[in-house]
């Protein structure tokens, strides 16, 4: 999942981005509505975590142009503003969910996860090919019922494979979807990743490079 997080107070903006990776989205942190307007234009988010009250552009024109352009990205408003009139006026904007501060951070995961299931065409509640399932939800994968484990980066990259069977996922791509904004994009960080999660899910190989296209498991 790529998450943006619109936040002008640094340490809360760069304490979510922390949280959330650890989690095993890839996050992208900006401080002002300007910045995040330029990222917008040029990523595709599946939600954006939004204050309202930011500097450059107001986090309100921000939601608008969102709703108005009919972006799939979905808007968690994260804000100050948390009386019933403030939230029926956010949602009113086009935002997809309200959350006021101060929150619990495994509600704001959970509201996070949530959104983006909304914004990706719908998933059964297990991925599976072959012998190889995973467990989005409770962030657990098994290989003929031995349990995986896997770091956030593994993980996610098995769960875009098995999300799409068959088809070819190219490098960068992955590197889109489950890396960030700290990510070299000439970096080898794929591959290198690729090979150890190919090392624990052990033999037979199911994962399949492409020449010149990228990754693929199952068959084609």
């Amino acid at each position: 999942m790529r998450v943006l997080v619109v936040e002008d107070f640094e340490v809360l903006a760069r304490s979510i981005g922390t949280g959330l990776r650890r989690e095993g989205m890839a996050v992208d942190v900006v401080l002002d509505g300007t910045a995040a307007l330029d990222r917008l234009a040029a990523t595709r988010y599946d939600v954006v975590i939004l204050d309202r009250d930011l500097p450059g552009v107001h986090g309100d024109e921000i939601c608008r142009r969102l709703a108005h352009g009919r972006c799939e990205t979905r808007v968690l408003m994260l804000t100050a503003s948390g009386t019933i009139e403030d939230r029926v006026h956010g949602l009113s904007l086009g935002a997809d969910d309200y959350l006021p501060k101060p929150f619990a951070f495994a509600e704001l995961v959970a509201r996070v996860r949530a959104l983006g299931r909304r914004a990706t065409p719908p998933l059964p509640p297990t991925l599976a090919c072959g012998d190889i399932s995973l467990d989005p939800a409770r962030r657990t994968a098994f290989r003929a019922g031995r349990r995986l484990e896997l770091s956030p980066r593994e993980f996610a990259l098995l769960e875009c494979l098995l999300a799409v069977p068959g088809v070819v996922i190219s490098a960068e791509e992955l590197l889109e979807r489950v890396w960030d904004e700290a990510a070299d994009p000439f970096s080898s960080a794929v591959k290198h990743t690729m090979h150890r999660l190919r090392a624990k899910l052990g033999d037979p190989p199911v994962i399949e490079t492409v020449r010149e296209g990228g990754y693929r498991i199952g068959s084609s």
